[in-house]
């Protein structure tokens, strides 16, 4: 009996000793490395973070990006510690959430600025719009409101400058040619070209390079950035507000902000001609 008690013992010890290294795994540790893992919308920002990572591996911190396809889940899974950090967002677009959802996350530092373009299928300058004609936009409140603007700064209509960085359609005071705006979630924006009634569409680029299409190309229209007026639209890397100060996430954040992730941003595709380093 003695023995049998002996044999059980040690196999419950074996067992133990085994989940132990498999939660020290999971948990991001590995040979003295630490894992970090960062949420992105789409394939547009693999290729700098492959090269923050690569900066990375002298610090013995390997990252893992997590891609999405919904601007609605990053920050949700950020915010329930299913991934570490988020690089997908602009400033305006996290206050948006954080005043919606009530996530305790927050800003830790810059990353790119992206321009915003208008694409089309049917007319080549949004001169050629008719009376009447439809222009898609995205339906969330910062996304939309942004590409409203690009809109009045082309010239299609005229805005209530009261609204500052979230416009509505209702916030049109000039609309020469009676152009309707129609509001769809933004990763279906690129595919709404195809919509024989849709003469034009306001697309985040990172949803024309997953279609297949090159921002500094195919835009009929991009807005040049101002480093001013366009401030609350670049884009960060966010955390937990607990992890703010996390050592390990500022050595991340530090990678990215060098020379080398900025030669990535500026001289490679898909970035080159679509986004500028805003740090």
């Amino acid at each position: 009996m003695k023995k049998s008690m002996f044999i059980l013992l040690a196999v419950f010890a074996t067992c133990v000793g085994v989940y132990a290294r498999g939660s020290q795994q999971s948990s991001g540790q590995d040979a003295g490395q630490t894992v970090v893992k960062i949420g992105l919308m789409g394939e547009e920002l693999k290729p700098v973070w492959n090269e923050a990572g690569r900066l990375l591996e002298k610090d013995n911190i390997k990252i893992e990006l997590v891609t999405f396809s919904d601007y609605a889940v990053p920050n949700r899974a950020l915010a329930d510690g299913d991934i570490d950090l988020n690089s997908f967002q602009h400033d305006a677009f996290l206050q948006n959430e954080i005043k919606n959802q009530k996530y305790e996350i927050t800003a830790i530092g810059n990353t790119v600025i992206f321009f915003l373009g208008v694409y089309s299928n049917k007319i080549e300058s949004l001169d050629e719009l008719k009376d009447s004609d439809t222009v898609v936009i995205m339906n969330d409140a910062t996304n939309g409101g942004r590409a409203l603007k690009v809109l009045e700064a082309a010239g299609v209509f005229t805005l209530d400058p009261s609204k500052g960085n979230t416009p509505t359609p209702q916030d049109i005071v000039s609309n020469p040619k009676n152009i309707k705006i129609v509001e769809v979630d933004a990763s279906q924006t690129w595919r709404t070209l195809d919509d024989p009634v849709v003469a034009a569409a306001v697309v985040n680029s990172n949803f024309v390079v997953d279609g297949g299409g090159v921002p500094a190309q195919d835009a009929i229209f991009i807005k040049p950035i101002d480093q001013v007026s366009d401030k609350p639209y670049i884009n960060i890397v966010a955390a937990r507000i607990k992890d703010k100060d996390n050592p390990v996430y500022q050595k991340v954040v530090a990678a990215f902000q060098t020379p080398e992730v900025a030669r990535v941003i500026t001289d490679e595709a898909p970035l080159k001609g679509t986004a500028l380093p805003a740090w």
